[in-house]
């Protein structure tokens, strides 16, 4: 590793001062660093790059903040494969799984090419208006229908490639990846899944019929669904974090990215570890 950008959560007490001694450490073993450019700039450094250009002038990225941080800076690294490693600054995250105590031995290994990567399935979204596209996705964890707050249950007719699935008449739906199974999903009655498992998971949000589950279908499929309703307020997001409002006869197709991220994985622990931390399992 010669090259290697960083991103992190700047309005944490300790990202900027992290984000120093990373760079120091970094410069040490005469890696070159690039710094997202508001990162720089708080840092007091003379030079930043724009943060969408930083993955494809790198062999690594470094993430310091939680999973919200990392899943936007995957969405950044997109079709690139450059691998990324997580750093939580505060609990555990099921993401960022290395800890500031283990950060610089890591960091040793992975310059030296000592690591191993989760390769993690990614989606994208098409939302069509009539014969045109009106919003294009990509996303890590899930793509979320979602009703306002003063919203009444809208209905979505769903397909999984050209086979009819129902018409979920509910809340909202969730489309999420194996990763995206510890997040909305997970609060809205979801499996978890082992991210090394080729599916998508189906999951509705508070459904009028209490006998709509939960439905795990191939990676391989398209799932579309058309949103029927008047007169309410329905977004579509992506990752919690970007999207768009939709109108009364939408249609939003989601299918497997051909694009995956790569998350650098803890020497320390394996996924059962961390949703055993996270999750509290087994504690009384």
């Amino acid at each position: 590793m010669k090259r290697i950008g960083i991103y992190a959560k700047r309005n944490h007490p300790d990202a900027v001062q992290l984000a120093r001694n990373v760079c120091h450490h970094l410069r040490q073993r005469k890696v070159e660093v690039y710094l997202d450019e508001p990162l720089a700039e708080d840092m007091g450094e003379s030079q930043g790059y724009p943060g969408g250009s930083i993955p494809a002038l790198v062999d690594l990225v470094i993430v310091l903040g939680g999973d919200g941080t990392l899943i936007s800076v995957a969405r950044l690294v997109g079709e690139l494969r450059v691998p990324i490693l997580g750093v939580n600054l505060g609990r555990l995250g099921f993401l960022t799984e290395i800890t500031r105590d283990e950060l610089f031995p890591v960091l040793d290994r992975v310059i030296r090419g000592d690591f191993d990567v989760s390769n993690r399935l990614m989606l994208e979204a098409v939302v069509r208006r009539g014969d045109k596209v009106a919003g294009r996705f990509r996303m890590l964890n899930d793509v979320v229908i979602n009703k306002g707050a003063l919203a009444r249950i809208i209905d979505m007719e769903t397909s999984v490639n050209e086979d009819y699935l129902t018409t979920f008449r509910a809340d909202g739906l969730i489309i999420a990846t194996p990763t995206g199974t510890t997040a909305y999903n997970l609060a809205a009655g979801g499996p978890i899944i082992y991210p090394g498992i080729h599916c998508l998971v189906v999951t509705p949000i508070c459904p009028h019929m209490l006998t709509n589950r939960p439905i795990i279908v191939s990676d391989e499929a398209l799932v579309r669904v058309e949103v029927k309703f008047q007169d309410e307020e329905v977004m579509l997001t992506a990752d919690g974090q970007v999207g768009m409002p939709l109108v009364g006869g939408d249609v939003v197709e989601v299918r497997k990215s051909p694009h995956t991220t790569l998350l650098i994985k803890s020497p320390h622990r394996d996924y059962f570890e961390v949703l055993r931390a996270k999750l509290h399992w087994g504690q009384r």
